[in-house]
């Protein structure tokens, strides 16, 4: 039974996001050296799944690298300079942008040929109304533009097709005179004009080894000169897209198998994650959470770590818990029992087994510390048998049976052995 409940609880992920995000708008902005790697088929076959499943998926591909081996080829050299919009953008030639077109629609198009083998609709089109930079210190930028509309009454009707548009690095100015546009800023504005639920950042290199950040967080990460300069560019995105009213951006390795559905489906993932809402929080316990409850306690009262618990007995005292929620799933669990004499036990601290490096129990532990604290308790204490180690990390000390409250003092099971350990609040 063991060897299935991960995969039951795997299922009950995908069910879960599946009914939160479907219909919902997702920004890929797929890095070009993505477009190269042998695993870039399955990647657009799990794009492609999405779009079936009744996800819209809009594509930007990255066209750096391939821009440069084009115009290598052409033996046309271009300068970059820094932009008003605090980038270095190419100097665009009226002899290259025919160059950089080509480059930029033989991208697209890969990505039009694998979503026809997965029988997904697909266009490539023109919904970048776009502006020359004009003149950058002293130089004349020519070709090179910027967005200035995005046509995102014509992509939502493509949208509501179930069709998946796929727009290019090159927008267009009233008259029709082609202009090379940042991927990057493009994926930004589009995803701020359609109201996107998430920003795909897709890169070809390893990630950052951090699960999850703020917004703050990230810009400290930018400053902190502690990253390589690719993670930078994709952090400063993910950032302007945060600051832009994207709720959830995700900067994935596009060349890990399945890493798109895994960081979409599950609650873990496999990139990183920079949020603005809330998607942790710890509430009371509703009777609703009772099933939940008792499958994080379940291992541990198997193991003797937690006392023997039943459904009966954690409703008679359910305004004692408190679960932790990630994305409305109970991952950790607590309780707080006032036995009067301003001391508190905090209690039945059980978290999901998948998420043991994430200190689930430590933020459980902390909520519970700070409501003994409003209700004026003195004191909180824990019995425990095989976790006083991490107790003790936490500024817990070992106390004596005798100094527990004279009501759960005749209660102690002499059996267990349990040791006390107490941290003054």
């Amino acid at each position: 039974m063991s060897s299935i409940n991960p995969h039951v609880d795997l299922i009950r992920e995908v069910f879960h996001y599946k009914n939160r995000f479907e219909g919902s708008i997702m920004v890929f902005k797929i890095d070009y050296p993505v477009t190269e790697d042998p695993g870039f088929p399955g990647l657009v076959k799990d794009l492609a799944l999405l779009a079936k499943t009744g996800f819209k998926i809009v594509i930007v591909p990255g066209v750096k690298e391939n821009i440069d081996a084009v115009l290598k080829d052409h033996s046309i050299d271009t300068s970059r300079e820094g932009s008003p919009l605090g980038i270095q953008v190419r100097i665009t030639t009226s002899q290259a942008i025919k160059y950089v077109e080509m480059a930029a629609f033989n991208v697209a198009s890969r990505f039009m040929t694998f979503f026809s083998g997965s029988r997904v609709d697909a266009l490539i089109g023109n919904f970048v109304r776009a502006r020359g930079l004009g003149i950058i210190n002293g130089i004349d930028t020519e070709h090179t533009g910027t967005v200035d509309k995005i046509y995102a009454d014509s992509l939502g009707r493509v949208l509501s097709l179930g069709m998946v548009p796929i727009i290019p690095c090159i927008g267009w100015s009233p008259s029709g005179k082609p202009y090379n546009v940042s991927s990057d800023e493009i994926a930004l504005i589009i995803s701020k004009a359609l109201g996107a639920n998430k920003l795909f950042v897709v890169t070809a290199h390893d990630g950052l080894n951090i699960t999850k950040l703020t917004p703050v967080e990230t810009e400290k990460l930018i400053n902190s000169e502690s990253v390589k300069s690719q993670s930078v560019r994709e952090l400063k995105l993910a950032l302007k897209a945060s600051q832009a009213g994207i709720h959830r951006v995700h900067i994935i390795d596009g060349r890990e198998e399945g890493a798109v559905l895994k960081e979409l489906f599950s609650n873990i993932g496999v990139g990183t994650m920079i949020y603005t809402d809330e998607c942790d929080s710890i509430r009371i316990f509703h009777s609703r959470d009772l099933p939940d409850i008792l499958r994080l306690m379940e291992p541990l009262m198997q193991n003797g770590i937690l006392i023997r618990r039943s459904a009966e007995q954690i409703q008679e005292k359910k305004t004692d818990y408190h679960v932790l929620e990630i994305d409305g799933s109970v991952r950790a669990c607590g309780a707080l029992h006032d036995w009067g004499e301003d001391k508190g036990e905090i209690a039945a601290v059980a978290t999901d087994q998948k998420y043991t490096d994430r200190g689930l129990g430590r933020q459980i532990v902390g909520y519970l510390i700070e409501k003994a604290k409003k209700a004026k308790m003195r004191h909180v204490f824990v019995l425990t048998t095989q976790t006083q180690d991490w107790f003790e990390s936490l500024g817990f000390k070992e106390a004596s049976v005798e100094s527990l409250p004279e009501k759960r003092r005749k209660l102690y099971d002499q059996s267990r052995k349990s040791k006390v350990f107490a941290l003054e609040l």
